[in-house]
C-alpha cells in the first residue's frame, strides 16, 4: 500500500465526499442527488449499481479515510493513487473486509471473484493482488503486491475441501505458467487467444491457488528485493494470512503447500513458516490449517542431490546413456569438491559461508550440470532434444495470451504497475545464487516430526532435479521416522511408479515423466495429488 505524502496528510480528517466537494464545486448538485452515497457497504453498493443518472456506483477505498459508495463522477475526482475504486465488474461476491492490521500495518485486497470467463466457466475463480504490509520485508517502501489466481474445486465442496497453494520454482518463474500448462483448469490454445478446459486439473480434487512470487514474478510487482527463503517465506506467510482472513470461507480447509523445481526450497520454507506462525500465534494472525507439504522434482537437499548427476546421465532407469564413460568418470571426480563446498555453505550465514555458497554454485554447476547441457538434450527430459527455445519448451502462445489486454482486464491485473508477463524473470533468478545451495530438508524433518505429512515425487526422466537425488535425500533424512521409512518396502504404485512410504513421508518415482509431472502424466498426477490431500496410502 502506498505511503501518503505530506501533501495528503490533511485528508486524514476528511470524508471522501469532502475531498470531492472541495475538488469541483460545479458538480455539487449532481453529488447531492446521487443515491450511491446512501449505501453503506460494498455489497449494497454493487447490488444497487445505478444512481440518479443511470450510471454505476463505485466502492472507493483509502487506507486513511472511511470507504464509501460513490457515483462515477465523484470517483473520477479523487486523487489518483490515493484511492482505489471498483465496480461490480471488478469485484463481485459477498462483502470483503477492506483491510486488516498486522503489527500496526495494513494490507489490502485488489481482486475480482465470480464465475471464471476465460479459463473454466464452470468454476468460481478469484484473481488479483494482495499486498504484503504484514511482512517485515515490506516495511521500507518496497510496496510488494503478489498476484494470485485461485479456482474452487469443481463440483461440490465444503469447509473441509482441501486447499492447495502451488509454487512454481525457477527461481523467478510464474505459477500462472503452471496453471495454463500443467495442472490448472485450462490450457491455452496454440492461437494464444483462447483456452481449452483441462479435464485433469487438480481442481478436480481441491481448491487450488497459483501464486506468483516473489514480487517481480509474473504479474506480481513491487521492489524486487527477495534473495533468500527467509524473505520468501515471510512474504508468503503474510500473503496467506491476508488471503484466508479475507476469504474466510476457506480458512478451515486443510492447507497443502506444493512446490515444483526450486519449489523444493520455497515449499519447505513457506510451510515451515506457517507452522512456526501457528505456534507463535501473534496478535491479528489466525491459525492456518497446515495439513501437508508436496515437492515435485524439487531442489531441496543440494549436497545429496548433486552427487547423483553422473548416475542420472549414465545409469538411469531408462537405460539412456546421455554421455560417454569418460565424461561420466570426470563428473564423478567433480563430486567431492562440489559437496565439500555445499557443506561449508550450510554451516551458517556468515560472509565466508555465503562465499562458499556462491563458489559452490559455480563449481558444482560447471562440473556436474554443464556436461549435460553440452549434449543439447533437454535437462527436463532426457528423452528429448532441447531445441531452440530458451527453456526447451515453446510458451509463446501462453505469453501472448497473458499479455493480451483483455486477459489482463479479466484477471484484474494492475496495468499501471505490473510489467509484461514473462514465464521467468531471470533477474530474480540471479538474486538467488547464494540461496541455491542451502539445505531445506531439515525443515521437512521438522514438519514430519510435528505430524505434518510430506509427499516428495519425481518424474524419472528429468535430469536437473532427478528422481535419484530426491530418492537419496528422503532415504537419508534425519527425523523420528527414519528407521521406519528405510525399513519400508519400495513397492509398485498402480503400475505407474515406485513408492516408499512410512510415518507420513512418501517418496514416489513417477514413470515416464519429466520435470513437470502434471504435464507428462496428467492422469497419474491427478490421482497422486488426490490420494495425498485426502490422506490416502501409496
Amino acid at each position: 500500500m502506498m505511503k501518503l505524502t505530506c501533501a495528503f496528510t490533511a485528508l486524514l480528517s476528511w470524508t471522501i465526499l469532502d475531498v470531492v466537494a472541495s475538488s469541483k464545486s460545479n458538480l455539487r448538485a449532481s453529488i447531492d442527488e446521487s443515491s450511491c452515497n446512501t449505501l453503506k457497504n460494498r455489497e449494497s453498493c454493487f447490488q444497487n449499481s445505478d444512481d440518479a443518472t443511470g450510471k454505476s456506483c463505485e466502492w472507493c477505498v483509502s487506507g486513511a479515510i472511511p470507504s464509501q459508495c460513490m457515483s462515477q463522477e465523484q470517483a473520477a475526482l479523487l486523487p489518483a493513487g490515493v484511492f482505489e475504486c471498483s465496480t461490480p465488474g471488478v469485484q463481485q461476491g459477498r462483502e470483503r473486509p477492506d483491510s486488516f492490521l498486522f503489527n500496526d500495518r495494513t494490507f489490502r485486497l485488489n481482486a475480482r471473484e465470480g464465475q471464471d470467463a476465460i479459463c473454466d466457466p464452470s468454476s468460481k475463480s478469484i484473481s488479483g493482488y494482495m499486498d504484503l504490509e504484514g511482512s517485515k520485508y515490506n516495511e521500507n517502501g518496497e510496496d510488494k503486491h503478489l498476484f494470485f489466481w485461485m479456482f474452487e474445486k469443481r463440483g461440490t465442496s465444503d469447509a473441509n475441501t482441501p486447499f492447495i497453494v502451488w509454487l512454481t520454482g525457477g527461481p523467478g518463474c510464474s505459477s500462472t505458467l503452471a496453471l495454463l500448462s500443467e495442472n490448472g483448469p485450462c490450457e491455452v490454445n496454440e492461437d494464444g487467444k483462447s483456452t481449452t478446459v483441462n479435464p485433469h486439473s487438480w481442481t478436480e480434487s481441491a481448491h487450488v491457488l497459483w501464486l506468483d512470487q516473489p514480487a517481480g514474478v509474473g504479474y506480481s510487482y513491487g521492489t524486487e528485493t527477495n534473495s533468500n527463503e527467509a524473505m520468501v517465506s515471510e512474504d508468503a506467510y503474510y500473503f496467506l494470512q491476508a488471503f484466508f482472513q479475507t476469504y474466510d470461507e476457506y480458512s478451515e480447509s486443510p492447507l497443502f503447500i506444493v512446490g515444483e523445481s526450486y519449489g523444493g526450497h520455497y515449499g519447505p520454507a513457506i510451510a515451515h513458516r506457517v507452522w512456526r506462525g501457528n505456534q507463535e500465534s501473534l496478535p491479528k494472525t489466525i491459525q492456518l490449517n497446515l495439513s501437508g507439504l508436496g515437492i515435485g522434482n524439487g531442489l531441496t537437499a543440494p549436497e545429496e542431490q548433486y552427487k547423483w548427476y553422473p548416475e542420472m546421465g549414465y545409469n538411469n532407469s531408462h537405460g539412456i546413456q546421455v554421455f560417454d564413460k569418460a565424461t561420466y568418470e570426470g563428473m564423478q571426480d567433480a563430486v567431492p569438491r562440489c559437496t565439500s563446498l555445499i557443506k561449508r555453505c550450510n554451516q551458517g550465514d556468515s560472509m565466508i559461508d555465503n562465499f562458499a555458497c556462491q563458489t559452490a554454485f559455480l563449481i558444482c554447476n560447471a562440473g556436474l550440470t554443464s556436461p549435460y547441457q553440452m549434449t543439447g538434450l533437454n535437462p527436463y527430459d532426457i528423452r528429448k532434444e532441447c531445441g531452440s527455445h530458451p527453456l526447451c519448451y515453446d510458451f509463446s502462445h501462453i505469453e501472448k495470451f497473458l499479455n493480451d489486454k483483455a486477459t489482463k482486464e479479466a484477471l484484474n491485473v494492475d496495468l499501471q504497475h505490473s510489467h509484461a508477463w514473462r514465464s521467468c524473470n531471470m533477474g530474480i533468478n540471479m538474486k538467488f545464487h547464494t540461496d541455491w545451495m542451502k539445505d531445506f530438508s531439515p525443515f521437512v524433518a521438522d514438519l514430519l516430526n510435528a505430524g505434518i505429512p510430506a509427499l516428495i515425487y519425481a518424474g524419472d526422466v528429468d535430469f536437473i532435479c532427478n528422481y535419484l537425488g530426491n530418492k537419496a535425500w528422503t532415504y537419508e533424512l534425519e527425523w523420528k521416522g527414519k528407521d521406519a521409512f528405510q525399513a519400508a518396502d519400495e513397492h509398485d504404485w498402480k503400475g505407474n511408479g515406485l513408492a516408499r512410504s512410512a510415518e507420513g513421508l512418501t517418496f514416489l518415482q513417477v514413470y515416464d515423466a519429466g520435470h513437470m509431472v502434471p504435464s507428462d502424466q496428467p492422469v497419474n498426477a491427478l490421482d497422486m495429488i488426490t490420494i495425498f490431500v485426502n490422506g490416502g496410502e501409496f
